[in-house]
């Protein structure tokens, strides 16, 4: 049951995160929150050593504040900031490089698609849809949880967790 709970939190919290983000432009703080909760639950009933969970609660600590910087600069948007800290308390220090390179390649390919779907005509069945609407806004911003979901997704098998979970 364990192997199956840590096989299915993190890969369908983060999977809600991009649809909500996609749809409302918005990540609801429950997404961050139950990532949080998932990941002390899980990682106390897996047996993580405390030590090492109390490095995952400094990567997302550290992750949170210089998240808070690009909110505060207006770089990223509140829930971008608070999922991506939450990401990186699953993830733990070694593996935030990997999941910073695929945020951005995946965040970059998203902001390319949006811009170009902005430049495309505005007419037809489609631009009735109120979220597909809000997408092609000129001035719209871009639903970067999309781009952090993908990217924590694939960095996740490589976490301890998943790892252990793969061994029971």
């Amino acid at each position: 049951m364990l192997d199956f709970a840590v096989l299915a939190i993190f890969p369908g919290v983060m999977v809600f995160a991009a649809i909500s983000d996609m749809l409302t432009m918005k990540i609801p703080n429950a997404v961050s929150l139950a990532l949080v909760v998932g990941f002390f639950v899980l990682a106390a009933a897996m047996g993580m050593h405390w030590s090492t969970i109390g490095w995952h609660a400094l990567a997302a600590v550290l992750m949170l504040i210089a998240c808070f910087f690009m909110f505060n600069m207006g770089w990223i948007g509140g829930g971008d900031a608070k999922l991506a800290a939450a990401t990186a308390l699953w993830l733990g220090f070694g593996l935030l490089p990997t999941y910073g390179v695929f945020a951005s390649v995946f965040g970059g390919i998203l902001t390319l698609v949006i811009l170009q779907l902005r430049q495309m005509a505005q007419e037809g069945p489609l631009s009735s849809t109120p979220w597909l609407a809000r997408l092609r806004e000129k001035n719209g911003g871009i639903p970067y949880g999309i781009a952090l979901a993908a990217a924590g997704l694939m960095v996740y098998p490589d976490t301890a967790l998943w790892i252990a979970a793969r061994s029971i």
